[in-house]
């Protein structure tokens, strides 16, 4: 059976933080999906592998369960950056329809989604181990997140929710002497990656 729900309510609320009341990106969504996109882009395959199955690169970054392997990557939840947005409405509720096919009755539902424009900051944290794998994890990092921008985050996304782009990253090496500059060059090709001309 279906919920109550209140009419006129939202069907599909958009997360918020608790505290402020804006909307806010888990940083597991953004994990999961930037893992996701990885994991189809290696295997190539309709059907992705189980988690614990990934690719080793795909597990040394984003880890697993079995056997036990600790995330090299952090992620934080992504929240609207300080006061740029305070004068205008942060979400939008936008009203479809689900149209049954035998009976043609309508299904209407409420989604509430960002409104374009708005911007989210996310601190990523990597756990250096070797220079080497440290290059090749930056270089997948970086293709996931190209790829992402040609994706969506979230759900709705085939009716044009959900569409993101990275920009204005910034560096900071702690205990550890990987080059920023290298950083800086992998991830300059990031930004506005999915801003390509049709």
């Amino acid at each position: 059976t279906d919920a109550f729900s209140a009419i006129g309510a939202v069907d599909s609320p958009a997360v918020r933080d608790p505290m402020t009341q804006k909307p806010i990106v888990p940083g597991s969504s953004l994990k999961g999906k930037l893992r996701t996109m990885l994991a189809r882009s290696i295997c190539r395959d309709v059907k992705l592998p189980k988690f614990d199955d990934d690719n080793e690169v795909i597990l040394r970054m984003f880890g697993s369960a079995k056997p036990v392997r600790r995330s090299r990557l952090q992620f934080s939840d992504c929240v609207i950056n300080g006061d740029e947005f305070k004068e205008i409405a942060l979400t939008e509720v936008k009203t479809e329809n689900a149209i049954d096919r035998a009976t043609s009755i309508a299904k209407p539902r409420q989604i509430e989604r960002v409104v374009a424009g708005v911007k989210f900051g996310v601190r990523i944290v990597y756990d250096v181990m070797t220079p080497d794998e440290t290059n090749e994890d930056m270089e997948q990092l970086a293709h996931a997140m190209k790829l992402l921008q040609l994706d969506y985050l979230g759900g709705h996304g085939s009716r044009g929710s959900g569409r993101v782009g990275f920009e204005h990253f910034e560096f900071a090496c702690v205990e550890s002497d990987f080059p920023i500059e290298k950083l800086n060059e992998i991830f300059g090709k990031v930004e506005n990656y999915g801003l390509l001309p049709v």
